[in-house]
Order: structure tokens, then sequence, then C-alpha cells
């Protein structure tokens, strides 16, 4: 019988000592939803997208190191049934089984809860990257069933596996990676951003456990990001967690509503929590998720809403991400970004004559803005329809991966669509000029992570 997962992802940035409790107690305080931000607010950190697929099932270690994840598609129906058997006869079951009596939904019948996450509208996400790059992966070079080149291993198992052939992290078996850095020193500041992708599973279904008769929940597992505010670089459980849960229950077909729930530790040592309910959550894909931290305040991000915003917050110092389970088909992460920094797009140009951005991303290989990049080009626009004097040329720069004869159109491509974007949002055409710079003008070290990391840029040069 195949087994139920019960995802729970939860993100965590620790600010008290390491003999805090392991697991904190579950959150009962539902966050306010935050209110639409003015495009032209200053710049803020964020800390922390998902594919269809049919992922692997447990099999012996020897094996595991080579599993493929392959895809599946979900299930998008809508409507409510009345269950077929005239002794319970219940009405407005949303899933594949009555809720009243378990009988298994009749051919033909929808249901409500398989349907997919609505239409995603980024317009007033106004989450932004960091000014600076601490460290970045793409999962260049990595091969399949290694452990990932750029991390270190706390705790358990990782390795580098696919969705739909994209590359990715895999862990499991209780596993706590943290990015590798030589000095093993801390590097998080006062300001600092923290970005990834998670894929959500969507599990069998229930029957395959239970013949559509038990009601009630699978066992709870974790993902957990944490931030610790400790000066060594270790496993360390204490201070802001965020995790969701994620259920199938009765054969759903898909996630229902959830919640995301957070705790965290103020500058004082104080414990609070709070809570965020996720609606109409997609299975099969990647979301992405963004934490900003500003001195004390901390806003977390998933996709296009802002899930929490609180004021007062420890300082973290470093990063880890940790799963506790045991099947190594459950927790997965891309697109790890962290950076530091952050001065106000008015105050670098003013002061350098022009804006360089790490805020405004592609898909790999591709001209496709990704939705995460709204903010920072809001920004942008919002500075130009503030001043109509102003005029930018567009630049896009790569690193040396690749030929000239890829790069150089690529990056021509992408600074067209940043300028197509802005005129979208009210902007003259004839106030942009979109050139790709391909990677022959590089700020720092292509031989490093860091230095292509850096160069992968665009910039608004004013005219």
């Amino acid at each position: 019988m195949k087994r139920i997962a019960l995802l729970l992802t939860a993100i965590a940035i620790t600010c008290a000592s390491a003999n805090a409790q392991s697991v904190l107690e579950r959150l009962g305080q539902r966050a306010k939803n935050a209110a639409e931000n003015n495009v032209g607010n200053k710049v803020e950190q964020g800390v922390n997208d998902l594919l269809n697929g049919k992922l692997g099932k447990n099999k012996d270690k020897k094996d595991q190191k080579q599993e493929t994840v392959q895809p599946q598609s979900t299930a998008n129906a809508e409507g409510t049934w009345t269950c077929p058997d005239p002794k319970c006869g219940h009405a407005g079951n949303t899933g594949n089984f009555c809720e009243k009596c378990g009988t298994k939904k009749p051919d033909g019948a929808t249901s409500a809860s398989a349907k997919q996450s609505a239409k995603i509208n980024w317009n007033n996400y106004d989450f932004v990257s960091g000014d600076e790059i601490i460290f970045e992966d793409t999962m260049e070079g990595e091969k399949l069933g290694e452990f990932p080149s750029m991390w270190d291993l706390l705790e358990g198992e990782a390795q580098i596996t696919e969705i739909n052939g994209e590359k990715c992290i895999c862990i499991s078996q209780s596993g706590i990676i943290t990015p590798l850095f030589a000095d093993g020193k801390t590097y998080l500041t006062e300001e600092c951003t923290v970005e990834y992708d998670i894929f959500i599973r969507q599990e069998e279904p229930w029957d395959a456990q239970f013949g559509g008769k038990e009601h009630g929940w699978a066992a709870w597992q974790t993902f957990t990001t944490q931030l610790p505010i400790g000066n060594k670089v270790s496993v360390d459980r204490s201070g802001f967690r965020m995790y969701h849960e994620i259920v199938n229950r009765k054969g759903d077909g898909a996630t229902f509503n959830t919640h995301l729930n957070y705790d965290w530790k103020t500058v004082s040592d104080d414990s609070r929590s709070g809570q965020y309910p996720l609606k109409d959550l997609q299975t099969e894909a990647w979301h992405h998720v963004a934490i900003s931290f500003n001195k004390r305040a901390l806003k977390v991000y998933f996709d296009e809403q802002r899930v929490a915003n609180i004021p007062n917050v420890a300082a973290p110092t470093f990063v880890w991400f940790g799963a506790s389970n045991d099947d190594p088909y459950t927790y997965f992460i891309k697109n790890v970004r962290i950076a530091k920094g952050a001065v106000p797009l008015y105050d670098r140009l003013a002061s350098d004559g022009k804006i360089v951005t790490y805020a405004i991303t592609f898909d790999t290989g591709k001209a496709t803005i990704k939705p995460e990049s709204t903010g920072e080009i809001n920004r942008i626009a919002k500075i130009m329809q503030d001043d109509p004097s102003i005029k930018f040329e567009v630049q896009g720069h790569c690193d040396n991966t690749g030929s000239d004869a890829v790069n150089d159109p690529l990056s021509q491509k992408r600074a067209e669509a940043i300028v197509v974007r802005l005129v979208e949002l009210g902007i003259s055409a004839d106030r942009l000029t979109a050139v790709g710079k391909g990677s022959h003008e590089p700020i720092a070290d292509n031989s490093t992570d860091e230095g292509r990391a850096k160069n992968r840029r665009v910039e608004f040069i004013k005219k």
C-alpha cells in the first residue's frame, strides 16, 4: 500500500539559544492579509515556485540516488456531489469519497476540492531582492543522485534529482542542509533576503491506504527553513519558524484550503506566533517563497501573497533547510538565493546615474520574466512616472556560461521584455532603449559561483 505524506512546509528564522525546543508549539493566531503597498515604498528585503509530476516511490538505498521524478497532471474539476448510497444521501461532498459514510464518488461526478489555484495576480507584489548576492544555486553542472556541491550536510540525507527534467534538491531522511562557505562564518546582515522555490506534493489517494473508509489525517511531517542568530553555523532550532500543512484526505486529488503557520522570537526574546490561510493551493507545482528582513522588521511572501508582516524580530545570522520525514520523495527546493543590503532605487540612481538590479529574473534560457520580478519593475515604473524627464537604456547582462551566439541575443530579448513590461505600465516607449550586453561587461570574476551570480544582472542607465 502506498503511503500518504503530510507535507508541512516550514520557514524558520532562528533567534534564540540552541537549547530551545526542537519542535515549537503549533500556532493558533491567524495573521491578517497585508494591505496593498504603494510601489514607491522603500526597497525591502525578503527570503524565501510548481511543475506537474508523479514522484518516485521508496526504493533500496542503492536505487534512490538515480531516481528521476516523472510528470503527472493534476485534476481541475469543480462542483459538489451527493452520496449515491440510499442509506446516506449526504449532499455537498467535495472529495472523492462521501464525507459522511466514505462511499466512493460515482463516475461523472466532479469535486470542488480538485480545482487548481486561482490565476495569480502579481501586480501588488512588493518584494525585492537585496543588492548584493551572498549565495545563489542554479544547479549548473550538478549530477543526478549526488549531494549538491554548493551545500553542506548537517544531518540526514539530500541529493540532486529532477522534476520534469529540471534539477532540484531533494531533502529526505530528516536531512538538514546549509550553504557551504569556506570560512564557516555567519553571513547574514541586518538587511537581507532569502528566496527559494518549493514543490508541493500531491500524494496518493486516501483509498490506496484505507479503501476509502478511513476518516482522518496522515501523520505530520515538516519542511523547515531556519535563519539562526548563533555565531557558528550549526543546527539551531529556536526563533522564527514558518510551515504550512498540506493534507490529502479521503482521496481529494488536490490540496484544499490550508494554513501557513509561523512563530518567532522578538528582540527582547518573547515568543509570538501567527497564521495565514492559503486557499485552493495548487499541488504538483512549484511555489515561490520569499522573506525580507530589515533591521528588525520581517515580511514573508508565498507566491503573490504577502502572508506575514512582523515589526519586531531578532536578527538572524545564517540559513539552513531541513525535512523531518523518511520518504525520499517528499520535499524539493530549487533557485535558492540569499542577498544582503538594499539601497532605495532613487538613491542608487542619484549617486551612480544608474540602477543595477538582481531582482528582475527570467526563466532559464528564456526571456520570460518571472512573476516575482514584478515588485522591482513596479518601482522602476514609479520612478519614471514621478520624474517624466528620466530616460533609461535597459541593459541585459549574462555570465560567461554558454557561447556569445546564445548569450548575446538572449540578453537583448530579455532587455526588450523589460521594456515591453514598462510600456504596459504606462511608460512611453520613446523613454526606453533595450540593449543586450551578453557576457561582455562582467563586474565580477566569472570563475566563481558568486561572481557569475553578480554578472547576471539588469542595469538601467540614465540617458
